[in-house]
């Protein structure tokens, strides 16, 4: 069952639910579920690391991983976490993991940090024709990304 907290009829069934399995020591598993960033946010992000790599020679992954992650946006998506084995560990961030706030600033500030260091416009997605254009670069070096 989906509760939506920030309404007063949903946070008291989720409270009296959760008292009635805990009076039955039921186990149980709470997730909480964040906003997702939308199906055409994740292939604008797609097309324009695909694009930057075809411009610039690098692979997808490259890309994706070295600049749009690690140079553009290490505080959304460079995170510790502990284990009991290792102690402190560095990972990165999986871009499905984002809520569309957080995608959308990653993506704006790779476009701008595209233009700034590399000099190459990555247009917005509200520009239909200029997206089309990436789309057929991109298709030009589908094969080498």
């Amino acid at each position: 069952m989906l509760y939506d907290l920030r309404k007063t009829i949903d946070a008291k069934s989720a409270r009296i639910r959760l008292e009635h399995l805990i009076s039955r020591g039921a186990v149980i598993e709470m997730t909480e579920r964040r906003p997702q960033r939308s199906l055409r946010q994740n292939a604008y992000l797609h097309l324009i690391l695909a694009y930057f790599a075809a411009e610039t020679g690098n692979t997808l992954e490259w890309v994706k991983q070295q600049y749009y992650k690690r140079t553009c946006n290490p505080d959304i998506f460079i995170a510790r976490r502990e284990d009991d084995l290792l102690g402190s560990v560095t990972y990165v961030r999986s871009s499905a993991d984002l809520s569309t706030e957080e995608m959308s600033r990653s993506i704006e500030r790779f476009r701008n940090w595209s233009a700034a260091a590399a000099g190459i416009y990555i247009p917005e997605p509200d520009r239909p024709d200029e997206v089309l254009e990436m789309q057929r670069e991109v298709e030009r070096y589908r094969n080498y990304l």
